[in-house]
């Protein structure tokens, strides 16, 4: 069994992330597929970001809206762009041509309308392209969701929903957003097409 622990020490370090979840992250969850319902309801957008397996789960969570979560439900797409997952020709000419940490900030410009909302997933919550992002967005009035971690870090200071996963561990934390994503998801999806 002693060849286990190491394996069983991953997993009370997950448990854990997960009973740290109070009542604020319920309550923020709850205004979040709130704000989402809505968001959809009147047609408009979802943008997700992130970096590295952080753009992976925007990935992941934009195709959780634009195709559908639950088996068996067929239904209408949800509009959700990953702003990670643009061409790789819109990203070359964007650092090559700008500065690189506008990489999130161009495409957002161009593609996002005023009652759209953005979704952006950090572990550290000090990413440069996310921060100059998040200052953009809400100095032009967007509802900002963030997943974070650790102390929730610069970003936070820009969202007006925040879940913030209480773990130093970026696996840990980006586990615990994938949760957060499809709860916020499959909850979205009921309250939209279960009418």
């Amino acid at each position: 069994m002693k060849k286990y622990n190491l394996i069983q020490s991953f997993i009370n370090e997950h448990l854990d992330a997960i009973n740290k979840i109070d009542s604020k992250i319920h309550k923020n969850l709850d205004d979040i597929i709130q704000l989402l319902v809505k968001t959809f309801n009147k047609n408009s957008k979802v943008f997700f970001c992130g970096n590295g397996g952080s753009a992976a789960d925007a990935q992941h969570l934009t195709a959780e809206f634009l195709i559908r979560l639950r088996p068996n439900v067929n239904r209408s797409p949800l509009p959700a762009i990953a702003l990670s997952s643009l061409d790789s020709s819109t990203f070359t000419a964007m650092i090559n041509d700008y500065d690189p940490s506008d990489i999130f900030l161009r495409p957002f410009q161009a593609l996002a309308n005023k009652n759209d909302v953005l979704v952006v997933i950090s572990t550290s919550g000090n990413s440069k392209n996310i921060l100059n992002l998040v200052k953009f967005a809400k100095k032009n009035n967007f509802k900002i969701i963030g997943l974070l971690g650790k102390n929730g870090g610069l970003i936070s200071r820009y969202c007006n929903y925040k879940l913030i996963v209480n773990s130093k561990t970026t696996a840990r934390i980006q586990e615990l957003h994938i949760m957060f994503g499809h709860i916020i998801a499959e909850i979205v999806e009921r309250k939209i097409f279960n009418k």
